[in-house]
């Protein structure tokens, strides 16, 4: 809510717009953005893959672990380790 608020449009209406702009579903979108940004926390080393998942929002560990797998083809325990 808070975003279509923010931009003062309907659900369906900022979903079809995300989906024009970026080629890819409004959800999609942000796992993809979220998952970047577990990407810069991970790459500092100052906290542990559990600690990022969270702090990216991803309240499962599992699912954070298999869609970061899928969208670098690497798992977060392996950018750790460089």
């Amino acid at each position: 809510a808070f975003m279509t608020d923010k931009f003062a449009m309907s659900h369906s209406t900022f979903y079809r717009k995300v989906k024009a702009l970026t080629g890819v579903s409004a959800n999609e979108y942000i796992r993809k953005v979220k998952l970047q940004r577990a990407m810069e926390l991970l790459k500092t080393g100052e906290y542990n893959v559990t600690e990022v998942s969270m702090m990216t929002g991803f309240n499962n560990i599992g699912y954070f672990r298999r869609s970061f797998k899928k969208e670098f083809d690497v798992t977060p325990s392996e950018v750790l380790k460089k």
